[in-house]
């Protein structure tokens, strides 16, 4: 388990900033529980317990920035 500062990844940011709305209507559509709150917990409640105490624990390099700044 990660605690601390995260490394930040130029890859998996650029990826995240790219991917469309289109391609996440067409998810919704197909699937009416994509991206609903809660839903992590009942399809995969191990990693959604592992996410939750992962974000709790760790902060990203920006978010020093954000918060200093701020």
């Amino acid at each position: 388990m990660k605690i601390g500062i995260r490394i930040p990844s130029l890859k998996k940011s650029i990826k995240a900033r790219t991917t469309g709305a289109l391609q996440r209507k067409i998810k919704s559509v197909i699937d009416p529980t994509y991206g609903k709150k809660g839903v992590g917990y009942i399809r995969s409640p191990k990693k959604a317990l592992y996410n939750k105490v992962y974000n709790k624990t760790s902060f990203g390099f920006f978010g020093l920035f954000k918060k200093l700044f701020k």
